[in-house]
């Protein structure tokens, strides 16, 4: 008898944890969803900051290099007003010599040769062409 009831007991307790699922799983997914809809929102929020910021750094840095050409340009007006309003081939000389200097790349430079063939590649040796016997 001790036994019957355990096991209509028991009967009645799964039957009960089952119906309770019925119920919390899909409450449980809805609220899933929402937590997850929620986090989405927040890193698109985020996201969206960090464009903004973004933006107004460009715009800044935009700014500054219109500024420094400005200043640029007012430095080379009165180097040709000191050079008293002309550009002599010597001084157009100097600013590209300057301006190759500035370079972080290397700039090849090809200086023609007799008959107008430029020299490609001085620094590799000549390989001689083989004898005839």
């Amino acid at each position: 008898m001790q036994n019957k009831k355990q096991i209509i007991l028991a009967a009645i307790g799964a039957v009960v944890v089952l119906a309770s699922l019925f119920f919390i799983i899909p409450w449980y997914n809805v609220w899933q969803q929402e937590m997850s809809g929620k986090a989405e929102f927040a890193k698109a929020e985020q996201n969206r900051k960090i464009k903004i910021e973004e933006a107004k750094a460009n715009l800044e840095a935009e700014k500054l290099n219109a500024q420094a050409e400005i200043e640029r340009a007012k430095g080379a007006a009165e180097a040709i007003r000191i050079e008293n309003g002309s550009l002599t081939p010597t001084y157009i000389q100097y600013l590209w010599v300057r301006q190759q200097s500035n370079l972080n790349n290397k700039t090849v430079v090809y200086i023609p040769t007799e008959g107008n063939l430029p020299i490609l590649e001085a620094t590799r040796p000549v390989l001689e062409a083989p004898k005839a016997e």
